[in-house]
């Protein structure tokens, strides 16, 4: 008969540990609730040693164990029975089964702590606890969140989950070195910082006050937040300090949007990249600080929601994912048939659209044949240009009293030329 190993001091201790945890979270969540449920701090502790010592003598076959869980199951249903019976608050049955689980989950964590590594044990009685006490938080969350977020949610999922490990990691054409899965990965990162910006300006009240909504507007898009403050502003002129500053700001966050992208794919390019993206961002944050103070803030200043859309839509994955490829195409005719000078060119005209599927073209060695300091000079010039475009915007949208905001956008373009000329400079 094999010899079977004895538990270890330090998963026994864990599993009394996390079992009187589990037990004290559990009592003090029903006390509150004056409802009497079985469990707690002493049948909890108990349940986790009768099945890890269960588990322990057969670890193999786990007879016993198994014997222990339809012992429990049994007992827990005769509780069931009764507790069908009880009404809520509301007059419902009450046909809960938290409590059910929790007391598998006691019994489970026995044969956990010793068989697994601890890190599971602590993981999975930490999880429990936090669904447990945040009930009523989260009931709060379901009655509040949208069915279509969830639709959204699914997508998302649906983009990362399962379309992205499909695809193929090798080049499906010699016109490009872009692979379809670095194309999806592109859209999912960008899916996914956009998404979270969403989601805190919808859900979160203060991200739709003050700075908030301009700061998570740059990680979505910095080009749409400047055109929705610009509108505020010329609604009403108690929008006007929010949109001055705002405007600035949401260029700054793009610099550090574009910059954290492209380490994601590119650590040596974002190394390249680093001193003047942080540098840009740096100044643009400063000049929104000081438009913030220097402006006077109006009385009963207010906010209003964003007016982009959720930027999850399955039609616009589709736009960027072509827009992507039809980039990265361009690139590679254009490298070829003009060199390094037409890629700069090409990164001033894409700079009048979306930067974004250009950026992450060139991050991922879309365009053959180019270095690294090449690619940071586009990268400049592209984010030079789309700054030109939301000056342009700013003025048309908020006449003048946005164009404040104009002017420092131009003026962080020019920076941005300048600073490409420098590294072009080094680079030659």
């Amino acid at each position: 008969m094999p010899m079977i190993a004895t538990p270890s001091v330090h998963s026994l201790a864990l599993l009394l540990l996390l079992s009187f945890f589990l037990g004290f979270a559990f009592e003090d969540f029903f006390e509150q609730r004056k409802s009497a449920r079985p469990g707690g701090v002493r049948t909890f502790p108990l349940l986790s040693l009768g099945g890890g010592v269960l588990y322990w003598l057969d670890p193999t076959h786990l007879v016993a164990f198994t014997g222990g869980l339809l012992v429990l199951g049994v007992w827990l249903s005769i509780f069931y029975t009764v507790h069908l019976r009880e009404r809520d608050d509301q007059g419902e049955r009450n046909a809960g089964l938290v409590v059910l689980l929790l007391n598998v989950h006691a019994y489970l964590l026995g044969a956990i702590a010793l068989a697994l590594p601890h890190w599971v044990a602590v993981g999975v009685t930490v999880t429990a606890v936090m669904l447990l006490t945040g009930r009523d938080w989260l009931h709060r969350l379901v009655r509040k969140v949208d069915t279509r977020e969830i639709t959204t949610a699914a997508q998302f999922l649906i983009l990362s989950g399962v379309v992205l490990p499909l695809l193929p990691a090798e080049p499906v054409t010699p016109l490009t070195s872009i692979t379809p899965r670095q194309v999806w990965l592109a859209l999912t990162l960008v899916s996914a910082l956009s998404y979270a910006s969403y989601l805190a300006q919808r859900y979160w009240q203060r991200a739709a006050q003050g700075l908030w909504m301009a700061g998570l507007g740059g990680l979505y898009s910095s080009t749409a937040t400047t055109v929705v403050l610009a509108r505020q502003a010329a609604v009403s002129e108690s929008f006007r300090r929010q949109a001055t500053a705002g405007i600035t700001l949401a260029t700054g966050i793009m610099y550090l949007r574009i910059l954290v992208v492209i380490a994601v794919f590119n650590l040596t390019l974002a190394r390249a990249l680093a001193a003047p993206m942080l540098g840009l961002a740096a100044v643009a944050l400063a000049i929104a600080a000081l438009q913030y103070l220097i402006i006077k803030a109006p009385s009963g200043e207010a906010t209003q929601p964003s007016e982009r859309g959720n930027p999850l839509e399955l039609g616009a994955a589709a736009v960027f994912a072509a827009l992507f490829v039809a980039i990265s195409l361009a690139s590679t005719w254009v490298k070829t048939e003009f060199g390094t000078q037409g890629i700069y060119w090409l990164a001033a005209i894409v700079g009048f659209s979306d930067i974004d599927p250009f950026v992450l073209n060139l991050a991922q060695g879309g365009t053959a044949g180019i270095g690294e300091h090449a690619v940071a000079i586009a990268v400049l010039i592209a984010a030079s240009s789309n700054n030109v475009l939301k000056a342009a915007y700013a003025v048309a949208f908020g006449g003048r009293r946005t164009w404040p905001s104009a002017v420092v956008l131009v003026g962080l373009a020019i920076a941005g030329v300048v600073l490409a000329a420098w590294l072009a400079k080094i680079a030659a």
